[in-house]
């Protein structure tokens, strides 16, 4: 079982800038037929993770807060950035890699944002420029004191 984070960001933005951001090293670009476009890279050995990168729209996203309501958001266009990560040991290490990939995005974008853990937890939001954590007992966890 693995674990995966979704960085989200409102707007038609270029797969090509956002992937300069959260994977410098590179990406690979896969074109299946009937499918949308879809970045990747394969960061394990240097962060502990392999990410997806792909936009839409329409979008609709929802999570649990940390009180247990429900946060719904429904941007028009966006993009997503997918943090796959192994559930082991290296989990620890891999973390705080991702947290600095999405604290580059977020602070090179300026674009209404939610990282969601699993699809179900909501860890941050930034909507009209004002960034939120939620959920502190997970970022007390990791050490991750600022964003």
């Amino acid at each position: 079982m693995a674990i995966e984070y979704r960085l989200t960001l409102a707007g038609a933005i270029p797969l090509e800038q956002v992937a300069e951001l959260a994977a410098p090293e590179g990406v690979e670009e896969s074109l299946r037929p009937g499918y949308p476009r879809l970045l990747s890279a394969d960061l394990a050995d240097t962060s502990g993770y392999s990410l997806s990168i792909c936009g839409g729209s329409n979008g609709y996203f929802d999570a649990e807060d940390e009180d247990g309501s429900q946060w719904e958001w429904e941007p028009d266009t966006y993009v997503n950035i997918v943090f796959h990560m192994p559930k082991d040991d290296a989990l620890r290490t891999a973390t705080p890699h991702m947290v600095t990939a999405v604290a580059r995005v977020l602070a090179s974008r300026p674009e209404d944002a939610a990282l969601v853990l699993n699809g179900n937890s909501l860890l941050l939001t930034r909507l009209a420029g004002t960034l939120r954590t939620h959920r502190r007992a997970w970022w007390d966890n990791y050490g991750i004191t600022g964003i």
